[in-house]
């Protein structure tokens, strides 16, 4: 499995086995966790056999998480950019699980924080958590916009490359599936994204521009 079969193979998944995560996959993680770290200035944490986030949670009940034991952690420096690279490096860590057979879900209120569990230095916000660990099911599809929601540029008359990266957009996860964002292919191949309102809007962006990414190619286009 490659990286556009673990998109259209990744849903979101609430409900987990006991099974825990193994410690090879624990040490791939955690290494993909330090990588992260290390490009974004993220202060990302993979957290395991913590089962409290969760379990003690009065929304994560109302949201259906059952088994929940393992996760990350998406923390990092009060900044206006924070939420959207949050959002980028949190999917790589989504799919990064997906092509080790993991299943994930992107949570923004439906937990408990931990206070004694995760390490939140001074001037650090949590953004969200990531369920991850062995899904007692591999999710549903949800109902995706058109192309030509998502694009001020014709998507029937853009470049392949355009077409590719708004398709793989489109099925990346959101917040509360609302899709609301926009792409903008402008002379010289450079391609602009911005966030609609909403609910995580920011963090969807980065979500979104990853996906765009995989599917059209980094050295097709830049962002601007």
């Amino acid at each position: 499995m490659d990286l556009i079969e673990a998109i259209k193979a990744r849903h979101s998944v609430r409900h987990y086995t006991i099974v825990a995560i193994d410690s090879e996959r624990t040490e791939k993680l955690q290494k993909l966790v330090d990588e992260c770290n290390e490009q974004s200035g993220l202060h990302i944490q993979l957290i395991t056999n913590e089962p409290r986030s969760f379990g003690e949670s009065i929304l994560a009940r109302y949201g259906k998480f059952t088994n929940v034991t393992s996760y990350f952690a998406m923390i990092g420096k009060k900044s206006d950019t924070l939420d959207e690279t949050v959002g980028y490096y949190g999917e790589k860590l989504v799919l990064a699980a997906q092509l080790m057979g993991l299943n994930t879900c992107w949570v923004g209120l439906s937990y408990k924080k931990i206070g004694s569990v995760l390490d939140i230095d001074e001037g650090e916000k949590l953004v969200c958590l990531i369920s991850v660990g062995v899904g007692a099911t591999q999710g549903v599809d949800h109902k995706r916009k058109s192309p030509d929601k998502v694009s001020e540029t014709d998507v029937k008359t853009a470049p392949q490359w355009y077409k590719q990266g708004v398709a793989c957009a489109l099925l990346a996860p959101t917040a509360i599936n609302q899709q609301k964002f926009k792409f903008t292919l402008h002379e010289g191949n450079k391609v602009s994204a911005k966030a609609g309102f909403g609910f995580y809007s920011k963090v969807d962006l980065g979500i979104v521009k990853y996906h765009f990414e995989i599917g059209a190619g980094k050295e097709n286009f830049q962002w601007i």
